[in-house]
């Protein structure tokens, strides 16, 4: 049961332009800009901010010389206020969906691997049984893109939750792991190495993600061994790039091989001969627990699920996962 206080803020001080402007600071960080964006005066929106820091007892943001900074308290109440208006959208699509008879938008992300694997099974799935759906595919990294799913910004992701606080708030299929092996171009004089070690690859050219999981394996391979790390290093996950790098140059790169399978194929690229068994983790479906999905989202996780070789069904709560090394 919800207590009294909550119950009273709720029905006596929170309005909708509340959270229309707790969503635009956290995509402005700027009063005046906020205020622009949600169609309010400054002073305006000042005034929205003061009530709610005293209907609450606690600092939503920080006044800085340039902008504010949400606090901690702040960053909760903006993603809770982006999930509610995300419930309301998903309200007015159902409704105009039921009056039309099909339709309506999904926003998915995805991992890269899953991306340019099952997304497009899925999509092609989803348009056979109703074109008119319009989708919105994002791709980027786990930690972005759950954050965009709990603001309710995002309807389903592929990916893995990395954020233990996240979890509860999750529902988690698991699909597959990602195993990742080394790659260059055709022609590398280490394809000839079956005697390859990893001390040669920690002088090598590299091609690396950011820093994460992935990347924290990768350096591990070289601190285990007590060797410098990799100093000559290009940072990317541009799939359009990492191909014409390696193809100009003697870098190596770390990717599940399906990434760049045209070119693997092609004779373009090539696998080292060294397997350095690098997992970035098994990925799957996220959705947020006890959010119903709108018809077109519901479409679309369908889809995935099938795409995937899944049965019909709930998710696995996420916080059930964390203990494991899955997400």
């Amino acid at each position: 049961m919800r207590d009294s206080s909550s119950a009273r803020f709720i029905r006596f001080h929170l309005k909708t332009r509340h959270l229309v402007l707790l969503v635009e600071l956290g995509r402005h960080a700027s009063i005046l800009h906020a205020a622009e964006a949600a169609g309010l005066t400054q002073p305006g929106a000042s005034k929205l901010i003061g009530e709610l820091e005293h209907a609450l007892g606690v600092p939503l943001f920080e006044r800085l010389p340039r902008g504010v900074a949400p606090t901690w308290y702040g960053k909760v109440l903006i993603r809770r206020a982006g999930a509610a208006l995300a419930e309301m959208d998903a309200a007015h699509q159902e409704i105009m969906q039921g009056q039309a008879g099909s339709g309506g938008r999904v926003s998915v992300g995805s991992v890269r691997a899953p991306a340019a694997t099952l997304l497009p099974r899925a999509l092609k799935l989803l348009k056979a049984r109703d074109p008119k759906v319009e989708v919105a595919v994002a791709v980027d990294t786990s930690k972005t893109m759950v954050e965009q799913l709990r603001a309710g910004e995002l309807d389903i992701v592929v990916g893995r939750i990395l954020d233990p606080s996240a979890a509860a708030e999750l529902d988690f299929e698991p699909l597959a792991d990602e195993p990742h092996r080394l790659i260059v171009r055709a022609g590398h004089p280490w394809l000839q190495r079956p005697d390859l070690s990893i001390e040669e690859l920690a002088g090598a050219a590299w091609i690396m993600p950011p820093p994460g999981r992935l990347r924290e394996q990768l350096m591990a391979l070289f601190v285990g061994r007590g060797l410098a790390q990799p100093v000559d290093i290009i940072e990317t996950v541009s799939l359009p790039l990492v191909p014409r790098l390696l193809l100009d140059s003697d870098r190596v790169v770390a990717l599940p091989p399906e990434l760049v399978q045209t070119s693997l194929d092609a004779g373009a690229l090539a696998l080292l001969p060294l397997d350095v068994r690098l997992h970035a983790g098994v990925y799957g479906i996220i959705t947020r627990k006890r959010h119903h999905l709108s018809p077109s989202a519901e479409a679309m996780l369908a889809a995935l699920r099938e795409a995937a070789g899944l049965a019909p069904g709930a998710g696995t709560p996420a916080a059930a996962l964390m203990h494991t090394d899955m997400v």
